[in-house]
């Protein structure tokens, strides 16, 4: 099996990197990163192979994977040279569509993007796909087995792309539990266990929901009983704009990664 090729050895590179390993990938992994210092982190944790020629990097690759910033990608492409026939190039770039990678590279290249979640770092992150037409179906699995390696795996639309980057994100559960335990806090309770409580309160919520995503709206009817605690701190979200919030700024984030694609 040829190897595995990271173009870019920063904190995604790393977070699967980790993941693969903690899962027993067999095959050889081999990284380039113009910073020595990422590479030889890399190498030192991980016992990957830091290579800092990008050329030679690429010449090996049986699956090669762009994980530098989005605005880096086109650059990247133009100074890489010659992709190896029967190379996947896969791109982890938010923002940048396919048809963009296409016009950079070579005719001859398959792509595909990708979307991992950092906690792939420890086997439970979040994977969505999109496959160029092209990517033969053998590839197509390869590439899916590759990620289910380090947690669950989409196969999306690309036009989802873009939303699903905004949406997927843990730092909003990090955003999330930091905003409820400040409240929690100010309302009078100790860190310790103001911790306890809303942690509690957004982990065992999804907990409930994994086998059945569905019971979602009879949950939240069951926990809003009239006059209770439940219903009023919901009511009041709901007066204060909560979700209008969300949207506003999800939207947000869907222009910023338009705009990095460009």
């Amino acid at each position: 099996m040829k190897p595995l090729v990271f173009l870019g050895g920063g904190r995604i590179s790393a977070a699967l990197v980790a993941g693969l390993r903690g899962a027993g990938y067999p095959g050889r992994i081999i990284v380039h990163d113009r910073n020595p210092e990422k590479l030889r982190s890399l190498a030192r944790r991980f016992g990957v192979h830091a290579e800092p020629s990008l050329r030679a990097a690429i010449a090996q690759a049986g699956l090669l994977i762009i994980a530098v910033r989005p605005t880096n990608v086109l650059t990247l492409l133009s100074e890489a040279g010659a992709i190896p026939p029967g190379a996947v190039c896969l791109s982890l770039a938010a923002g940048v569509p396919l048809a963009a990678l296409r016009r950079a590279a070579r005719p001859h290249i398959a792509w595909a993007r990708a979307m991992p979640s950092p906690a792939c770092r420890d086997g439970h992150g979040l994977t969505a796909l999109a496959f160029d037409r092209r990517v033969p179906r053998a590839a197509r699995q390869r590439v899916r087995h590759l990620f289910a390696r380090v947690g669950a795996v989409l196969e999306i639309p690309e036009r989802e792309f873009d939303a699903f980057t905004v949406v997927y994100s843990t730092s909003q559960g990090y955003h999330a539990l930091a905003a409820r335990l400040r409240a929690a806090r100010k309302i009078g309770l100790s860190s310790r266990v103001a911790f306890l409580a809303a942690a509690h309160g957004l982990a065992e919520g999804v907990r409930a929901l994994e086998t059945n995503p569905a019971a979602l709206e009879s949950l939240l009817a069951e926990a809003a009983t009239p006059g209770g605690i439940a219903a009023e701190v919901m009511r009041a979200m709901r007066a204060g704009g909560y979700e209008q919030l969300v949207e506003r700024a999800y939207r947000a984030g869907q222009a910023r990664a338009r705009r990095l694609g460009r």
